[in-house]
């Protein structure tokens, strides 16, 4: 890990495209802005977490079995029939 000493209204640089700076350092927090290209997210690491895990959720959502599809499709009393 890189370890930077930073002073309010100074930045660190990452790449060519994203400039860090310390806006206000109050006691035990500091607020940090970020300029980066629209195409980066940019988030709060507990954040990302949250999100890595919905999308590890989402892929490994159980599967709808093809009976249940099959009966979705069944035509009904007068219910037009779905693909036929």
């Amino acid at each position: 890990m890189l370890v930077l000493t930073r002073r309010a209204n100074q930045s660190i640089m990452i790449g060519h495209e994203i400039v860090v700076t310390v806006l206000e350092v109050r006691g035990d927090q500091v607020r940090l802005g970020i300029k980066a290209p629209r195409s980066i997210d940019v988030h709060r690491e507990e954040i990302f977490a949250q999100l890595q895990q919905a999308n590890r959720d989402a892929a490994q959502a159980p599967k709808q079995p093809i009976e249940s599809i099959e009966e979705f499709t069944k035509a009904g009393d007068g219910e037009r029939r779905v693909g036929g």
